[in-house]
């Protein structure tokens, strides 16, 4: 009887343990991730409501630095840089802080996004971009506070803040065309010698047409003034596969220079190796 006890007393406590109660969040956490153009922007923050209180004014006093939402920082990430009243904001992620006033909004974008609620200390240094925004009176009312990306456009869009009867839209240009004009010259330029080395190296190492491969290695080493010894390595590699033993030691002995030269043992080591086997009759 006394086990029997003992086994419901530490089942009920194991359970007492693990049992947690769910109930809905009073400032439900939103997540919203849009495209403007090329560049992507996130938007992460807790959503009050107003449940029939005043807001801006009495909930939200006017003048005093207010955290945007609701418990951790509401936060905006963009992709590229952006925009904003001429003044660029590097991309990345920042929280959003506001001082509401009644005829103008001060909008922070703050680099420290740890914070719950407004900073302990507020830094200037911190402030990546501020701007300023003339409130608009909406002829509806938004319960719950509204953050979104609105009015796209490729080059444009409008960070909306919405509340009971109050929205401020703050307007971010992207880089579309800088973007996109960088891409089209780069695929129009055809491929680096990046691209030429991995070609080379996969035709290599999939026992592919290793023809091709030596073409793609040379077109790399002619492409990259640097000459790398990885590069070279690479190229001897293909002519001893192709059984060119004698042009695959040539190449070994220019790679082997730079790679002394670059004081890098392991190619060091790895070429002297090939040239001892390949030089053998």
């Amino acid at each position: 009887m006394r086990k029997i006890i003992i086994a419901l007393a530490i089942f009920i406590t194991t359970y007492a343990i693990n049992a947690q109660v769910k109930t809905p969040a009073p400032s439900p956490k939103s997540t919203l991730e849009q495209v403007v153009g090329l560049t992507d922007v996130k938007i992460e923050y807790s959503r009050p409501s107003a449940k029939g209180r005043t807001i801006f004014g009495d909930l939200v006093p006017f003048g005093k630095l207010w955290r945007t939402g609701a418990n951790a920082n509401s936060t905006i990430s963009f992709s590229e840089d952006v925009v904003i009243d001429g003044k660029t904001l590097k991309k990345g992620k920042y929280a959003l802080f506001a001082t509401p006033k009644a005829d103008i909004w001060e909008v922070f974008f703050y680099s420290d996004t740890d914070n719950w609620g407004t900073p302990d200390e507020w830094s200037d240094a911190k402030v990546a971009l501020k701007t300023t925004v003339k409130p608009e009176m909406l002829n509806r009312n938004v319960e719950s506070l509204t953050i979104a990306i609105n009015n796209l456009d490729n080059n444009f869009a409008h960070l909306e803040l919405s509340w009971e009867k109050t929205i401020v839209a703050i307007k971010f240009e992207v880089p579309t065309q800088k973007a996109a004009i960088a891409s089209i010259e780069k695929a129009l330029s055809g491929p680096s010698a990046g691209d030429y080395f991995s070609s080379a190296q996969y035709f290599y190492q999939s026992n592919g047409d290793l023809n091709k491969a030596l073409t793609y290695v040379n077109k790399a080493l002619e492409l990259n003034a640097d000459k790398p010894f990885w590069y070279n390595r690479q190229k001897s590699l293909i002519q001893a596969k192709l059984g060119d033993k004698k042009g695959a030691i040539e190449t070994a002995k220019i790679s082997l220079a730079s790679a002394e030269a670059a004081k890098n043992s392991d190619y060091v080591k790895m070429n002297k190796d090939s040239i001892a086997e390949w030089s053998k009759k």
